[in-house]
């Protein structure tokens, strides 16, 4: 007959410096500073094109177009860890979701 014995469970997903489930880095502290980041990528382009001497409604047009690709070349690890950070907390829902269904296989 088989050993019955039961082959250790190794985690779903990233793993953590112990070896268990990596914990997602907080929300809001990171949506808020990708927030804060790319309104002032926005901002300082205005008032660059500003200074340069086109005037006002022009200049906040432009500036506003030319701050997307540029925060989006320029914030890129900051997105990679609001992503990250998104998942997680949908991962940790499911999780929550199973647990008040009363499974016991649930995602981990």
């Amino acid at each position: 007959m088989a050993d019955d014995a039961q082959a250790p469970v190794t985690p779903v997903g990233p793993v953590g410096p112990t070896g268990g489930p990596a914990e997602p880095p907080p929300l809001v502290p990171w949506l808020l500073a990708y927030t804060a980041a790319r309104l002032a990528i926005v901002a300082g382009l205005i008032a660059l094109i500003w200074v340069l001497g086109l005037p006002g409604f022009p200049a906040l047009l432009i500036g506003l177009l030319l701050g997307m690709p540029v925060a989006y070349l320029a914030l890129r690890p900051m997105r990679d860890r609001l992503t990250e950070a998104i998942a997680g907390r949908s991962v940790r829902k499911q999780q929550i979701r199973a647990q008040l269904r009363g499974e016991d296989d649930a995602v981990s």
